[in-house]
């Protein structure tokens, strides 16, 4: 049994290894266009609502005893889930959908999404003055998320006045 996984070990450290001489390295991941702001954003039509010019969009739905928040991404659908009626939420709580139920489910969300790296998208929501979503986005916010994506960077033209500077280029 040791010496398995002695092996497997190796081969991990073999592969994750970057060629001596090389000036490259693949990258695997399929969010990685995404997260240096070059994929592909479906436009759609400017009058649909909600509006689908997103990579990753937060979205908050409550029903009469239950609040679930949830990340959508643009192409697979709900990538992180979280709900106050999964059972380690719902033990906690005095009611599932009261102005602390909001809170700590906020908290949980944002600790899943910085878990799976995901510390920006879009949201919608417009919540109202002193209200339970509101103080939710707040603590999302708080916890480290950012509730706005940035702008998908668009090749520069030669006739460009302004060309701006690359996320993975340093120029220090």
């Amino acid at each position: 049994m040791a010496s398995s996984s002695k092996r497997v070990f190796h081969k991990v450290q073999q592969l994750s290894r970057a060629l001596d001489g090389s000036s490259f390295m693949t990258n695997r991941n399929p969010r990685n266009l995404e997260r240096l702001r070059i994929a592909r954003k479906i436009d759609g039509y400017h009058l649909e609502k909600p509006v689908r010019s997103f990579w990753h969009r937060l979205e908050l739905s409550a029903s009469n005893k239950y609040v679930t928040a949830r990340v959508v991404h643009f192409q697979n659908g709900t990538v992180i889930e979280c709900s106050t009626t999964e059972w380690a939420l719902k033990r906690q709580l005095y009611k599932e959908n009261d102005f602390s139920a909001y809170i700590n489910l906020a908290r949980v969300f944002a600790a899943r999404c910085l878990d799976a790296g995901m510390t920006e998208m879009r949201c919608d929501i417009k919540p109202t003055e002193g209200g339970k979503v509101e103080k939710f986005l707040q603590t999302v916010k708080v916890a480290g998320i950012e509730l706005q994506e940035p702008e998908r960077l668009r090749a520069a033209y030669s006739w460009d006045m302004h060309r701006p500077e690359k996320p993975w280029e340093v120029t220090e």
